[in-house]
């Protein structure tokens, strides 16, 4: 009987440790038409968790967010796209444009240096990296804008962190 109870308890412990994996992967954060500016839209309290930000902008839009990292935290931003049509046939002078400002006032802008592809397995999406970033940070709160270029709307990832544990957003 002593047995039967430590397999059920195992089974129990297992599941849920197989279950919160999927949802502790880099949660997802969307930015809709109110978050024009980083002040409007939503804050990331913890910029070491790892977080999508998603933003569907095209020529004349803007949205924003803001993420918060401490002393000894690294900054690590990655800018991606679906690799779709037709986002993936854009030129780079068209794609969206992501800057990313410090505390200290010091812009950080994330050009179009690559088209790495990337599949997400959790979405089974395949992605193209098309900037990243990664350094010591700035203790402080960052915001982070992304502007669009293109009369086609581009779906634009910002992946922010490097921890896989779940976060808060606070809007």
């Amino acid at each position: 009987m002593r047995n039967v109870r430590w397999l059920g308890l195992l089974a129990v412990v297992g599941a849920q440790l197989f279950l919160a994996v999927p949802a502790q992967a880099h949660q997802p954060v969307d930015l809709g038409p109110a978050d024009v500016s980083p002040v409007r839209g939503p804050l990331l309290p913890d910029g070491t968790v790892s977080y999508a930000v998603q933003a569907s902008v095209e020529a004349g839009e803007q949205r924003g967010f803001r993420f918060r990292l401490k002393q000894g935290d690294r900054l690590a931003v990655q800018v991606l796209i679906f690799d779709e049509p037709p986002a993936n046939t854009l030129p780079a002078s068209v794609l969206p444009s992501v800057t990313v400002v410090d505390p200290r006032g010091r812009r950080l802008g994330l050009p179009v240096r690559e088209r790495t592809q990337f599949l997400e397995t959790y979405s089974g999406r395949t992605y193209l990296y098309l900037s990243r970033v990664e350094r010591a940070a700035v203790p402080g709160e960052y915001s982070v804008i992304v502007r669009g270029r293109s009369t086609t709307p581009v779906d634009t990832t910002i992946g922010v962190g490097y921890r896989e544990v779940p976060g808060r957003v606070v809007r």
